[in-house]
C-alpha cells in the first residue's frame, strides 16, 4: 500500500512538473514578444489640389480629357521617444484666399487653415515637433515648413543638395522660400529608423524627386502603414504603375515602385496614397487618432 501511494505522490510531482514547466514556458513566450510603442498617427488636411489636366501625371495620352479633385494630406506620428511632422501641405499664403489657378490653368489651389491651428487641435506647438520630414520638397509638400525652424530636418541628401543647387531655381513645382528657415539639417543615405524600434521608418525611394521618400509605420493596432509620398498620385496611378512625365528621374521612379510594392507585400501593410481622397477619408480625423 505504501508504495503505490509512493508511486501515486511521484506522478502528481512530476505532472505538476509538468504543468509548471509549461507555465514557464509561456510567461517566457511572453516576455519575449515586447509590445509595440504606443504610436499614434494624426491625419490633417493641407489644403486642395483641382488637377485639371489629369494627363500631368502620366505620359503620351493615358489620362487625356480627364481632371480629378485631389486632397493634399500631412501627418503627424507622435511616439513616446519624440514627435514626426510628415509634410506640411500647401503654401500658407492660401488661407482666407479664393481658390488660385495657375497661369496655364493646369491646377487648382487652396488652403482653408493653418498648420499651427490644426496641430492645436492635438495639444501641440511648433515647439513640439521633434523632427520634420518631407516626402519630398514639392511646394506642395512645403508649404508650412518654416514655422519649425528648430526641428531636426530629415533629408535625403540628394534631395538636400538639389534643395540649394542652382538647378532648383525657375522650376515651378519648388517654392525654397517655404523651408530656408530648416537649418538643422540630418541628411540621410537611405533608409533611416526614427525612433530606433522599427516603429517609425524612412524608406528612401527616389525618382519622383532626388530623395523622395515615403513613411511606414508599424501602429499598436492598426499594424503596418505606408505612407506614400508622391510614389503615386491617385489609385489609377498604382493600379497602373504609371509614372508621371514631370519625375525627376523616369527610371528610378519605376525601381522604387517595384521595391514599394515589395516592401508593402513583405509587411503586409495597408498602403494610404497621400493625394487620393478616398484613401483620405479612410482615416480618424484629428483630434481623434489612428492607433
Amino acid at each position: 500500500m505504501k508504495k503505490i501511494i509512493t508511486l501515486i505522490a511521484v506522478a502528481i510531482a512530476i505532472i505538476a512538473c509538468k504543468e509548471s514547466s509549461t507555465e514557464d514556458k509561456q510567461v517566457s513566450e511572453e516576455v519575449k514578444t515586447p509590445a509595440k510603442p504606443a504610436v499614434a498617427l494624426y491625419t490633417f488636411n493641407g489644403g486642395s489640389v483641382g488637377a485639371n489636366d489629369l494627363n500631368l501625371f502620366a505620359q503620351g495620352e493615358t489620362y487625356k480629357g480627364t481632371s480629378k479633385q485631389l486632397v493634399d494630406a500631412f501627418y503627424v506620428i507622435k511616439h513616446p521617444n519624440g514627435v514626426l511632422l510628415w509634410d506640411t501641405g500647401l503654401p500658407e499664403g492660401l488661407v482666407g484666399q479664393e481658390p488660385y489657378t495657375t497661369p496655364d490653368g493646369a491646377f487648382t489651389i487652396a488652403r482653408k487653415d493653418s498648420i499651427l491651428n490644426q496641430l492645436a487641435t492635438i495639444g501641440i506647438t511648433k515647439d513640439d515637433i521633434d523632427y520634420i520630414a518631407f516626402s519630398h520638397i514639392h511646394f506642395d509638400h512645403t508649404g508650412a515648413a518654416n514655422h519649425f525652424a528648430a526641428s531636426k530636418w530629415l533629408v535625403q541628401k540628394p534631395e538636400y543638395n538639389f534643395a540649394i543647387s542652382e538647378e532648383i531655381k525657375g522650376n515651378g513645382f519648388y517654392a525654397p522660400d517655404t523651408f530656408k528657415e530648416l537649418t538643422n539639417v540630418i541628411g540621410l543615405s537611405g533608409d533611416h529608423d526614427v525612433f530606433g524600434d522599427g516603429s517609425v521608418i524612412i524608406k528612401s525611394m527616389p525618382g519622383h524627386t532626388p530623395g523622395h521618400q515615403v513613411l511606414f509605420i508599424d501602429l499598436p493596432e492598426h499594424g503596418p502603414t505606408l505612407l506614400s509620398g508622391d510614389m503615386y498620385h491617385f489609385q489609377e496611378n498604382r493600379d497602373g504603375k504609371v509614372i508621371p512625365g514631370f519625375n525627376h528621374d523616369l527610371e528610378q521612379s519605376k525601381t522604387a515602385i517595384a521595391d514599394f510594392e515589395a516592401f508593402a507585400k513583405a509587411k503586409k501593410a495597408k498602403v494610404y496614397i497621400q493625394h487620393e481622397p478616398a484613401d483620405f477619408v479612410k482615416m480618424p480625423v484629428a483630434p481623434k487618432a489612428l492607433n
